[in-house]
């Protein structure tokens, strides 16, 4: 078995020694209040839940830091070692050990386990809230854990710098391909945009006819560009249709008779 599994199944058997001793305290103290075991044992179901997600959620936070080493043994040269992560995910079952040490020759019952209790919720105590954060404080205040961590911050920063300047370099080129590509298709388009526009003139009696010439045309640029130069020689056929009748706007025609090719729908009526 490695390291960190055998820190993983530690961890577990202690915060299941953890719960019982403090659940052991709680019923005792309730207990000695005057509450009878039914009001306990109702009382205890209706939180038993809520303290189990939240001690779920400290498993998963503890197992993720075990198994992925959150700690970098530069900076935290102590904390990070197989050492110090025993130490503090067995410290319920020291205090445990303690506690039973402690109580040796106690002959009442109530007081041995009351002892044992004790002892452990003391020991988690103070290796989890008190020796941790001071010992995680001295290491960041060490002066090589300090020019580590300042190097570590700014290599992180210099690579987010690099990706969005990379970001942008590759926005940047992507633009300018679309507007080549848009040059490009603007030459070509000129003259079917132009034809377009006289299409959009024809009256009622040649719609039809007008219509199947669209389509020929919005099949040419499908096949040229795909939507995005349909697009393009549609607002090029409107504009020149708007100069070639004066008007600020124009009906449009093109949305509709190219419906159905390729990937072009014409516009919702809603």
């Amino acid at each position: 078995m490695n390291a960190r599994r055998l820190l993983k199944l530690t961890h577990l058997a202690s915060m299941m020694w953890f719960m019982l001793c403090v659940g052991y305290i709680v019923v005792r103290a309730l207990y000695e209040a005057g509450f009878r075991w039914w009001v306990i044992f109702t009382l205890s179901g209706h939180s038993a839940l809520a303290v189990f997600l939240l001690v779920s959620l400290y498993l998963f936070a503890v197992f993720r830091g075990v198994g992925s080493a959150q700690h970098i043994a530069q900076e935290h040269p102590l904390t990070s070692t197989q050492y110090y992560m025993g130490l503090y995910v067995a410290a319920p079952l020291l205090g445990g050990l303690a506690g039973v040490l402690g109580m040796l020759g106690v002959s009442d019952p109530h007081r041995f386990l009351a002892g044992i209790s004790l002892g452990t919720l003391g020991t988690t105590f103070a290796v989890w809230v008190l020796i941790d954060p001071v010992a995680g404080l001295v290491e960041m205040l060490l002066p090589d854990s300090r020019r580590h961590r300042a190097e570590r911050l700014a290599k992180i920063e210099a690579e987010r710098r690099a990706r969005h300047e990379r970001r942008e370099r590759l926005l940047a080129e992507a633009f300018a391909r679309e507007a080549q590509e848009r040059q490009r298709w603007q030459e070509r388009l000129q003259p079917h945009a132009e034809r377009l526009a006289g299409l959009l003139a024809t009256d009622a009696t040649g719609l039809h006819k007008a219509e199947q010439e669209a389509v020929d045309i919005g099949a040419k640029a499908w096949r040229l560009g795909g939507l995005t130069c349909m697009r393009q020689l549609r607002d090029m056929a409107i504009e020149i249709r708007k100069g070639q009748s004066g008007r600020t706007e124009s009906v449009d025609y093109v949305s509709y008779w190219w419906d159905g090719i390729g990937d072009w729908r014409r516009p919702s009526l809603g």
